[in-house]
């Protein structure tokens, strides 16, 4: 008989892979049209954080006003931020063209802003992101993207950020 020694653990199991990486995401109807009404926006925010969700990216707040939406999410280990937007963007346009003939020509603007936030400023973009209403009484979304990218020192060409 063999002496038994310190048992190891069975080979069965795989090593976890973990992460955190919080994203903000910002994108506005086509030429910033005034398509996302109150009432589209009741049913079109809890859309698209169920459809963060359904790619295991959580959702952490959804939002916006009559011309763009923000998208606070936890970016899954296995996607791209390309491929977020992507899958988003085209489901909810699907979506949204199934509200009515005033929505039949919808389309997102083609471009988009993706912006890490850190754990410790999460509270604040939730924050920002539920009093979009508020704020854009005072600021129109050029500006407040404008600022974005200022704030997360993105070099842009103010030709090429409209369509």
């Amino acid at each position: 008989m063999r002496p038994e020694g310190p048992r190891s653990p069975p080979h069965t199991t795989m090593a976890q892979s973990f992460s955190r990486i919080l994203i903000h995401l910002v994108f506005s109807t086509k030429n910033r049209e005034l398509m996302l009404t109150p009432a589209i926006q009741t049913e079109l925010n809890p859309y698209l954080a169920g459809t963060l969700n359904n790619i295991e990216c959580p959702s952490l707040q959804v939002g916006g006003v009559e011309d763009h939406v923000h998208l606070f999410f936890g970016l899954s280990r296995t996607r791209t931020i390309a491929d977020v937007v992507e899958n988003v963007k085209t489901s909810s346009s699907k979506w949204i063209k199934t509200k009515g003939i005033a929505f039949v020509g919808f389309h997102w603007q083609s471009g988009y802003g993706a912006f890490s936030v850190s754990q410790s400023d999460a509270d604040a973009v939730v924050a920002y992101i539920r009093d979009q209403v508020q704020h854009h009484r005072k600021m129109t979304f050029q500006d407040e993207y404008r600022r974005l990218l200022e704030r997360y020192h993105i070099v842009f060409d103010e030709k090429y950020v409209w369509d």
